[in-house]
């Protein structure tokens, strides 16, 4: 099926750019387009991950300048039963995350500063499952195609405006058809965009939650992240919109409703499926998944807590000295002492 989506998708982005060559240049525009669809397919296929990395100066970590991190989605892809995918961060206070790759053994998840910083090691768990969810179900592939080629598309309409219109061109609708290819073809890359169904967040929150373990942390999660969305701008996801809908959250200010042209779901109901998928795991008891052994970090002397609203384990015995206040939900920097930004 995910093999059939991918064919259809790149056929439809195939047919839109030749038909908006064929506005702009008439036969000659519509196989010059051909040509530059068959290319753009070949080059996305192959290093559309790459460039959507190097869109949003992604960083790749490991477990010497990210241990916490790298830990983190080591466990939890052997959970999974997934190759370890690339490590990647951006340094950016955006609490966001995102996953890319033609296939799970060419995988690459990536995470901001902000979601480190902002959110508990459990829902930083959460968050990089539901990645994995997106690997697992080979998401990524026609995610990243989506990203490369929608911003083609767009790029296309403006050559409308620079080389439409000339009579000497065969352009069989004249001016009109060059105004028709500026205002359509933003439009309908973002209507490629939302070909990738909504419902695939949906998919990857429910075997994001089973891969952790617990549907609550991924719950908290979104909404720290859609908070934070509101509040921190963005700039590298503005600059490539066509990128937007690979992040958990869509990192675009304005783009918050579960509407037509909305290329995530609404937060309110992935969080409420998230709390009915909780209540069904406790009435199911032992069917339940279990807990995953993901590494967590915790100071010298805490109990781990049991989850984002639960209330941490008193130690049996106090720490000698009183533990110092953490400067973020890590206790320290979360990209360790020789982090790629220390």
């Amino acid at each position: 099926m995910n093999t059939l989506r991918t064919a259809m998708l790149l056929a439809a982005m195939t047919a839109l750019f030749m038909g908006v060559g064929y506005m702009i240049g008439g036969s000659g525009g519509m196989v010059i387009a051909l040509l530059i669809a068959a290319g753009m397919n070949l080059f996305s296929y192959w290093n559309a991950d790459k460039m959507v990395l190097s869109m949003n100066r992604a960083v790749e970590v490991d477990e010497r300048n990210a241990p916490e991190y790298y830990a983190i989605v080591q466990s939890l892809a052997k959970q999974a039963g997934l190759p370890m995918p690339k490590t990647y961060l951006i340094d950016n206070p955006q609490p966001n995350a995102f996953a890319t790759g033609r296939n799970p053994q060419n995988a690459a998840v990536a995470a901001t500063t902000g979601l480190l910083q902002q959110l508990s090691p459990e829902e930083v768990a959460a968050v990089m499952a539901h990645e994995l969810a997106h690997v697992q179900h080979r998401d990524t592939l026609t995610m990243t195609i989506v990203a490369t080629l929608a911003g083609a598309i767009s790029m296309l309409g403006n050559f409308a405006f620079f080389f439409g219109g000339n009579r000497d061109n065969n352009n069989p609708f004249g001016f009109v058809g060059v105004l028709v290819a500026m205002i359509v073809a933003p439009f309908a890359a973002m209507i490629v965009q939302m070909a990738v169904s909504r419902t695939r967040e949906y998919e990857a929150d429910r075997r994001g939650a089973e891969i952790c373990g617990q549907p609550l942390w991924l719950a908290s999660a979104l909404d720290k992240i859609a908070r934070g969305a509101e509040r921190i701008r963005n700039p590298d996801a503005e600059r490539n919109p066509a990128t937007a809908h690979l992040f958990i959250i869509n990192p675009l200010s304005g783009e918050r409703m579960d509407s037509l042209f909305s290329t995530h779901p609404n937060t309110d109901n992935r969080i409420a499926a998230l709390q009915a998928m909780a209540r069904d795991m406790t009435v199911g008891g032992a069917s339940a998944p279990p807990r995953p052994q993901t590494p967590m970090p915790k100071q010298a002397g805490e109990q781990q807590p049991s989850g984002p609203w639960g209330k941490a384990q008193q130690p049996e015995q106090p720490p000698a000295q009183p533990a110092r206040p953490k400067s973020n939900p890590w206790g320290r920097n979360p990209t360790g002492p020789n982090g790629p930004w220390s």
